[in-house]
């Protein structure tokens, strides 16, 4: 549609470097390593659209530096702070993955698709594939361990710096969950109501959707990205988050 797309690998995922050992995965070596990227291309006016770690790491971003961040679109995520009760989904599946490093990552892909069994077996391999063995996941099994649960993790303080920077937001912001994350359901209505700049724009549920609602509408989502962009040129927002 005429717009510039970057899609990171996180480190430990996709193409990425890999470490091997989950003691190197931290929260904040993530949001580092994201930073570096956009400081490294020398991003600005950027439109984040982020889900699950991507809201977790990207909306940190955003609050970080707001002069860098033009619109959010925030699907299927939370800023936790360990403040909150965790969904009981996610502390079953934080468990699961803390008793099995040597995760099936295909395979639980293919489970959160709401395609489920009927899922191209290619796409799956897809998935698969940059994990070759258990070596390659310390990434993947490091990551629900990192979501700040307790109020005294080391990120839960940023996280909370954060959100006081987000209640101020008046830049535009399209919240668009899925009608079937047992995961972040609820979490649009917080980000709806805690946001100003998500107040002034329309409510959005991703029919159909599961927890990686990208891959069950993709299309879907882009269309919406795609008009949420063109209803909100830059320059739009009147104050200052700062």
């Amino acid at each position: 549609a005429g717009y510039r797309v970057i899609a990171p690998d996180f480190f430990g995922f996709g193409r990425s470097d890999k470490y091997t050992e989950i003691e190197e995965y931290s929260y904040q070596m993530h949001c580092d390593t994201m930073m570096g990227l956009l400081d490294a291309v020398g991003l600005t006016d950027i439109t984040l659209v982020c889900q699950d770690w991507g809201g977790l790491i990207g909306l940190r971003l955003a609050a970080e530096h707001t002069d860098r961040f033009a619109r959010l679109v925030i699907m299927n995520t939370g800023l936790p702070t360990g403040d909150q009760k965790m969904s009981d989904a996610f502390m079953t599946w934080r468990e699961f993955a803390r008793n099995n490093p040597d995760l099936p990552v295909g395979f639980i892909m293919q489970r959160t698709f709401a395609a489920g069994e009927d899922t191209d077996p290619a796409v799956v391999a897809a998935y698969e594939a940059p994990f070759p063995d258990a070596t390659y996941k310390a990434g993947v099994a490091a990551f629900p361990l990192l979501v700040p649960i307790t109020p005294d993790d080391p990120a839960s303080e940023p996280n909370r710096r954060a959100l006081e920077v987000l209640s101020k937001w008046t830049k535009p912001v399209q919240v668009m969950f899925s009608d079937g994350d047992p995961i972040t359901r609820g979490g649009d209505r917080f980000f709806r109501s805690h946001i100003p700049g998500a107040q002034d724009q329309p409510e959005i549920t991703i029919e159909g959707g599961g927890h990686f609602l990208q891959e069950d509408k993709g299309e879907e989502i882009a269309k919406q990205i795609v008009e949420f962009i063109k209803r909100t040129p830059l320059g739009q927002s009147s104050s200052s988050t700062e």
